[in-house]
């Protein structure tokens, strides 16, 4: 094989490793806005906030089992960014990853849109504001829902990055990360909706009116910088560098 033929082989399997990991990414995050759409809209008007928390949780374990083999399983822009600041992910690949993310995200809002047009007028069901990640008016203040927002991204990246260290055992991270998204959701929900995901906020706002589209930077801005953090004390803690551990 001449040179330049080796190099468009090497860039056509490249292309198709890149676009297996952005189809896992858009399954991946469709599957999540999924499980908050239909827990938030339909199912947590009779049973509250744990079937939300529960439907997020699960829907991550499973497909970090399903895909994170292909992508790595981020299906959060706060959760690339973290990575990328933990020196486990390549910055080169951030911005496709978390565009894939955006577009399952949306993808999936708009499906939850369409069921809820054909929902009947005698049932109880939220609207997709009630979904939706917002701050003041009759709820907690835009400080309040930032700090909780920030705290609350930093702990579960640092939770990923912890579980999927060499050292941690093997093929147990989905079940730590997706039992950790539950626990942070029943404790963020009542604040902010809980968000954590930049993807899932966009996704519910743009059915979610002028309000959660007000309100949509900060869901942008606390977890990207939650997760950031949450990646740079973990690598501390675990004292890794780009190349591998410090301290084997």
């Amino acid at each position: 094989m001449t040179a330049l033929g080796s190099r468009l082989f090497a860039g056509a399997s490249w292309g198709m490793k890149m676009s297996r990991e952005f189809s896992a990414e858009v399954i991946g995050t469709f599957t999540l806005v999924s499980a908050v759409c239909g827990a938030a809209l339909f199912s947590a008007p009779s049973a509250g906030l744990i079937a939300v928390a529960f439907a997020v949780g699960l829907s991550v374990l499973a497909m970090a089992y399903a895909v994170g083999p292909i992508s790595g399983g981020h299906f959060n822009p706060a959760v690339t960014c973290g990575l990328v600041a933990a020196g486990r992910f390549s910055a080169g690949k951030a911005i496709p990853y978390i565009i894939a993310q955006v577009i399952g995200g949306v993808a999936a809002a708009a499906v939850f849109y369409v069921i809820l047009q054909g929902a009947p007028a005698s049932g109880k069901w939220n609207t997709f504001l009630a979904a939706s990640n917002t701050y003041g008016g009759s709820g907690f203040s835009m400080p309040s829902v930032a700090l909780i927002e920030v705290v609350i991204t930093a702990l579960f990246v640092l939770v990923i990055v912890s579980v999927t260290s060499p050292r941690a055992p093997a093929g147990f991270a989905p079940i730590a990360i997706g039992l950790a998204l539950v626990l942070f959701h029943l404790v963020a929900i009542p604040v902010s909706n809980a968000s954590l995901n930049p993807a899932r906020s966009t996704a519910t706002a743009v059915f979610g009116g002028a309000t959660a589209l007000q309100s949509l930077w900060l869901f942008w801005v606390a977890p990207i910088v939650g997760g950031i953090l949450g990646g740079i004390v973990g690598k501390w803690l675990h004292a890794e560098y780009v190349g591998g551990p410090v301290n084997p």
